[in-house]
Parts: C-alpha cells; sequence; structure tokens
C-alpha cells in the first residue's frame, strides 16, 4: 500500500538447528517489523538482517538487524525509547494508533531470552534495531533421511473448514492455503457470523473451526465458547484453533481457556496450519 521495499539478508548461519523460544522470537522480530513499516515512509524501504556473532558453551549468538527509512528518533527520546508508553510525538496515538508500549515489551522478551536489544536512530532519516540473543545448539538434531515421507500426511480433501477472520488479505491467504490442500471452506468475518453460520449449518457440517482472535462484533474466545455452549450433538468436540499475532503466555492460555485446542502465530504458516489440521480431523 505505501510501496515500502522489504530486503532479506540472511547470513550463511553455521547451525540451523537451535533450541529457545519461537513464540517469544517470532513476536520480537514481528514488533520490530511491524514498527519499522508502520513508522516509515512512502517509498520507504525495511531490511532486515541475521548473522552469527559467536559460539560458546554449546550455545550460538545470533544478531538481527532491522533498519528502516522512517521518521526516525531524536536524540532527547532515544533514552525514553524503551519505557513504557513512550511516544515522541503527541499525534503518534491519533496518527499511528499505538499505546508505546511496543518497544518495552520487545525489550522485555528480549531480556528473558537472555539476549540484548540496542537502537540508533536519526530524525527523519531512519531507525536501526540491533537484536542478540543466545539459542543453544541442538547436538542430538539428525538429517532425516532422503526418502524419509513426512509424518502423518493424510489427505485433507473433503475435510471442511469455518474459517473466521475480519481482515480480507488475511481471509484470502488462508482460503488459498486450505483450498490447495483439497478442504473446502465456509467464511465468517466476525465472532457472531461465526456463531450464526455454525448454529445454522447441519450438525458435523464442519471439521474444524479458524478463529480469529481479535475481531469487531464478536471476538474470537466469546464466539469460541458461545460455539461450544451450543444444544447441538458436535459442539463440545469441534476443534476450534485460535489465529492471533498474540504470541504471550497469556494468550495462549486464555484460548485454551476458552476451549481452544491450537494456538497459530500469524502470519500463518502452511505447513503449521495444515499439520494441525490433520492432528484433529478422524478421518
Amino acid at each position: 500500500e505505501y510501496a515500502i521495499h522489504f530486503q532479506m539478508q540472511m547470513g550463511k548461519h553455521k547451525y540451523r538447528h537451535l533450541i529457545g523460544s519461537p513464540l517469544y522470537l517470532k513476536q520480537v522480530l514481528q514488533n520490530i517489523g511491524g514498527n519499522a513499516v508502520k513508522y516509515n515512509r512512502a517509498g520507504g524501504a525495511v531490511t532486515f538482517a541475521s548473522e552469527d556473532v559467536a559460539y560458546s558453551d554449546g550455545r550460538a549468538v545470533i544478531k538481527f538487524t532491522c533498519t528502516d527509512t522512517g521518521r526516525g528518533m531524536s536524540r532527547e527520546f532515544l533514552v525514553h525509547a524503551f519505557e513504557p508508553f513512550s511516544q515522541e510525538n503527541t499525534d503518534a496515538r491519533t496518527t499511528f494508533t499505538g499505546t508505546g508500549l511496543g518497544l518495552a515489551i520487545t525489550k522485555q522478551m528480549v531480556e528473558l531470552m537472555e539476549g540484548t536489544i540496542s537502537l540508533k536512530s536519526e530524525q527523519n532519516v531512519g531507525t536501526t534495531i540491533s537484536v542478540t540473543i543466545p539459542f543453544r545448539i541442538d547436538v542430538d538434531y539428525t538429517e532425516p533421511q532422503e526418502d524419509a515421507k513426512p509424518a502423518d500426511a493424510a489427505s485433507l480433501e473433503g475435510v471442511h473448514v469455518l474459517l473466521v477472520e475480519d481482515n480480507e488479505l488475511n481471509m484470502e491467504i488462508a482460503e488459498f492455503l486450505l483450498k490447495k490442500a483439497g478442504i473446502t471452506v465456509t467464511t465468517a468475518y466476525n465472532g457472531q457470523e461465526a456463531v450464526d453460520v455454525f448454529r445454522t449449518k447441519a450438525a458435523g457440517t464442519f471439521d474444524v473451526i479458524l478463529m480469529d482472535v481479535m475481531m469487531p462484533v464478536m471476538d474470537g474466545l466469546t464466539a469460541a465458547r458461545e460455539i461450544h455452549a451450543t444444544n447441538r450433538v458436535d459442539a463440545a468436540e469441534i476443534p476450534i484453533f485460535a489465529m492471533t499475532a498474540n504470541a504471550f503466555y497469556d494468550d495462549v492460555r486464555q484460548s485454551k481457556e476458552a476451549g481452544m485446542v491450537e494456538h497459530l502465530s500469524k502470519p500463518i504458516q502452511e505447513q503449521e496450519l495444515l499439520d494441525a489440521i490433520r492432528r484433529h480431523v478422524k478421518r
């Protein structure tokens, strides 16, 4: 929409299989990358890079760097950038609809992973954020045999999914991935619509429900509870997956408490999605 050029510069990492927190790492990189786009300028650029910086005591230390050509920050504000609710411009909340918590939360997650985060910025020039995190090297990993077949690669042809998503682009992408696998898709654009669709269809119509969490009219957690509470034979057992950009422990806990059996982080990964459906669909 803003013609921002996004470039990846992935280093040649010595170790490809590491042990750490996928949820925290994904959230950290999404927060940083999201800000780089959000506070950029039309026709600007974002460059994301990763490189190994050290190996010691069974650990690989990796540095992730995100550079943008956005509005940047003043020297005076840099010392406050990681403080909660910090936003330099008085119009930031109205223009960019943020809370000022992004960098503060990102710093907390980086520190929980025993890493460090730093930034350099210049007003009207851009910002560079660097995150360095140590990961344990997975010494037990062995390369699979070439003739090994994917586990449980059962066909999903004929599976019927109720896809609930309020964002049109996310809906289009998820629907494409599902249909490519032979899955029949019925769509709903908010939680209330999902509840209505489920209740009006015959019992057993849907094998799985993919539910966005943050939606207008009715959120995904409430919709999941409403569906499970429906007085129908398939209501209590229908597998409902949460789809959300929020990967914090508390978000996972809330989705489980609402009766959701999977927590899929956005952007949705095709193989992760299809494998999750296979786990819960009895053919």
